[in-house]
Formats: C-alpha cells, structure tokens, sequence
C-alpha cells in the first residue's frame, strides 16, 4: 500500500505541501495547520481539484499511514506522520541497496 501511495504526484505534492504547514495554509483559521493539520479543503485548494478528488488522495495516504486525519466540529484535519515517512524512506533506501 505505502509503494501505490507514493507512485503519484499528486500524493507527493500532498505530503510537499504538508512539510510546512505554516508557510502553504497559513490562511487557516479554524486550527493550528502545524499543531492540528490541515483541512481537506484547503488540501483540495492547493491541488486545484474538486474536494472529491482529493478526499480520494488523502484516505490512500492515510490507509498507507503517511498522514492522520482528525476530525474536528465539520472538517477533516490532516498531518504528515513523520515516524512512519522515516520507516518507508529508511525501508526503500535497504531494499535498493540490497537489489544491487
């Protein structure tokens, strides 16, 4: 699951974008982007796709454990999972090494 979710641009822009939450969704004001992630929408916003398209984005992120998803009042808050993005990299980086 962690290697599909990687395999798209669109998934690797969301986990850029999501680097610095403060600097790209600084406009939030509903929660701290850094302390408590960023909303859905402001996601979708960034990508300039419909909510849809990047709701479909995010559960495969979460799904491979990239990102957590909060839900507070009517909106849904994601944020990176450094733990596990350090796991996979630090995974890729032996499995290439070991296919040479």
């Amino acid at each position: 699951m962690q290697i599909k979710a990687m395999a798209s641009e669109t998934r690797m822009k969301i986990l850029q974008l999501l680097v610095k939450p403060q600097t790209h969704f600084g406009q939030q004001w509903s929660a701290d982007p850094v302390e408590f992630g960023v909303c859905m929408t402001l996601i979708a916003e960034a990508l300039e796709v419909a909510q849809p398209t990047a709701s479909r984005h995010l559960e495969i992120l979460r799904q491979a454990g990239f990102i957590s998803v909060r839900k507070h009042q009517k909106w849904s808050y994601c944020k990176r999972n450094e733990d596990v993005i350090q796991d996979y990299l630090a995974w890729l980086g032996r499995a290439l090494s070991a296919a040479g």
